[in-house]
């Protein structure tokens, strides 16, 4: 089985976006776990036993950034991406209200 961490840093401010809620699901829209960003916009530990396919990450930026106070353009960014071995998968999130950026982490 694969574990699964993310990383959400606000690229407007330049800084870790805490309080963002994260939730991991599988491919039929189900949850598999659900976590909310610590101080350093981290969920270090959002899943330990995802097992092999396509999984998405959704993150509940409308919210965030209406508690930020700022108006932004995408009430949630969905980051979809496969598993194909029992490794740890870290997908970052680059966030700002007019856009965002993800990748493959470490």
């Amino acid at each position: 089985m694969a574990s699964v961490s993310t990383h959400v840093l606000d690229t407007s401010t330049g800084r870790p976006a805490a309080g963002l809620r994260v939730t991991l699901e599988a491919p039929d829209g189900t949850a598999l776990a659900r976590g909310t960003t610590d101080g350093d916009g981290r969920v270090a530990a959002l899943a330990a036993d995802v097992g092999e396919g396509e999984h998405r990450l959704r993150f509940a930026t409308g919210p965030w950034f209406d508690g930020q106070g700022v108006a932004a353009f995408y009430p949630e960014v969905v980051v979809a991406f496969t598993v194909r071995d029992a490794e740890h998968f870290h997908v970052p999130l680059l966030l700002s209200p007019f856009g965002y950026s993800t990748y493959r982490g470490s």
